[in-house]
This record gives structure tokens, sequence and C-alpha cells, in this order.
């Protein structure tokens, strides 16, 4: 068995302040927006500290960091594969675990992986992430304005709105983009990428104008310039994008990540209907 882990923690990028809803519905967990990432407190029945978790539905499934297996004394599962943007490590899957966020109740089966390069980078204690498998078969709305994660039954799109196709790949969460007025290709959708876009390019005469390093599972050095991205009827100029010649992860184009979604007053991921709906600017 392999998973998939997409946790992109860009370093000399800092985006947004940190911020918390007051308050929150009972259907909707309040999250802090901070070092571009989104930032979710969760509850465990081992611990009196909340956890630090981060929404990243880049990450196939959901991710406890094994130095928190072990202060919790979780029991491990067997050693698995777990391939990253460019860097295998080894984890443990499963691990059992009963969670919640805002009430609401989390993911049972957690792998464990050692998530330590990625917090020393992030600044604050990180616990783990809330993977696609927390997302699949939902509707969730990221809330950029208020800080919350809403879960609606269904979502109606208003004319001010932008819906992108969106498809459900073996694990993973895909949107179709265009980048630089091409044909539209399949990126994944991860909120745990805190630049806006990677791009993987055959061009090799795609220049780059500098270089940003990428702290996850390893760290990374990336050829960056900027693209037009056009989302269903929405075309974005001059978006800051890393550059790839080679795959990130088989059949996907790149990674959509949260500089390019928080511009967007809410960011609904609807994978019942299959389609991202954005709005509005």
């Amino acid at each position: 068995m392999r998973f998939f882990l997409c946790a992109f923690w860009f370093c000399f990028v800092i985006i947004g302040e940190a911020q918390a809803a007051s308050t929150s519905p009972a259907n909707a967990i309040p999250f802090e927006y901070c070092e571009g990432l989104l930032w979710v407190q969760v509850q465990v029945p081992q611990s009196t500290r909340p956890l630090n978790f981060i929404l990243d539905t880049g990450a196939d499934v959901s991710v406890i960091n094994a130095g928190t297996v072990k202060a919790l004394r979780l029991k491990t599962g067997r050693c698995i594969s777990v391939q990253g943007v460019h860097a295998t490590m080894v984890g443990h899957w499963p691990v059992r675990l009963t969670a919640k966020a805002g009430g609401l109740v989390l993911p049972s089966e957690y792998l464990a992986l050692d998530l330590g390069k990625l917090a020393h980078s992030c600044g604050r204690p990180l616990d783990g992430l809330l993977g696609a498998d927390f997302v699949r078969g939902r509707v969730v709305q990221i809330d950029f304005a208020s800080r919350q994660i809403r879960f609606p039954d269904e979502v109606s799109p208003v004319k001010s709105d932008t819906v992108v196709p969106l498809e459900l790949r073996c694990n993973s969460i895909c949107v179709s983009i265009g980048v630089n007025d091409a044909k539209n290709q399949w990126v994944r959708l991860d909120t745990g990428c805190a630049t806006a876009l990677q791009w993987v390019t055959a061009d090799e005469k795609m220049s780059a104008k500098s270089e940003k390093t990428a702290i996850g599972l390893a760290e990374l050095n990336i050829p960056q310039t900027a693209t037009t991205v056009s989302l269903g009827g929405q075309r974005i100029d001059q978006v800051p994008t890393g550059i790839h010649h080679n795959s990130i992860f088989p059949g996907e184009a790149g990674l959509l990540g949260n500089d390019l979604l928080s511009r967007f007053k809410t960011v609904t991921i609807d994978t019942k209907s299959a389609r991202l709906v954005l709005g509005p600017i």
C-alpha cells in the first residue's frame, strides 16, 4: 500500500495573519490562517492540550505526527511507503484515534509519519494533517472571510461564483485549470500548499525568474515564474508559480494551493456534485 502526501510549506513566503473565528456554528470548525496554511485545533481523550492540525486536501489520508503518536502512547500499524513531493518516507498504517474538531467527529484512522521537518518550519507544534479522506463524500466550504470551515448539505452557486470541474482520482482531489492559455489540465487541490501553484510542464524553455526553498517531507529549491491561470470563467494574471519538469504525482499536472485559493472569499469543495465553487474574489 502506498499513500501520497502533499504538505508543502514555503519558507520566506508568509501569507496572511493569524486569525481565528471567535464563534462558530455547531456544524463548523474555526481555523487560523497563518503562514499560508489552515490550522485547526483537534481534541482527543489522551491529551488535555488541543492538538494542532493542518487542513491538507493534498494528502490522500489524514496524518498524525510520529512524535505525537509516541506522546499519546498510541499503537501503530504496519510499515508502508509514503510518497511526498519528490521524497519518499516510511510510515505506519493505521493508527486508530478518536478525535473531534469543533464538535465534528474526525477520521478514526491515521497515517503515522515524521512531520518534524515541516513542524520546525512552521514554528509551532504540528500534530497532524486532515487529509482528503476528511473531505471526500462531503460538501466542505472554507470561508476565508470568517475563518470557518462549514459542512453544508449542498451548495447552490450564484452568478458571482466561479465553478470549476472537480474529479476524485483514486485518493486525490483534482480540479481542471488552464495555465498560460493552454489546454486545461488536472491539478491536485492542495490546501496543504501555501503557494499559489506548483506546475508540471514539459516546456524546457519556461524561464525561471528566481528560486524558493520548499520544506515538507524534504527540502527543495524550486524555480519560480509567473503564469496566467484560468479557473472556470475566471482569469488570474501574474500568479506566482513553481516550475517542475518532472511529475510530482502520477497523472497530475501540479498543485493548486492557498495563495491562489485565499483570494476568494469562500472555497467550496463539492465532492458530491464534482465541482469546486469559488467566489467572489
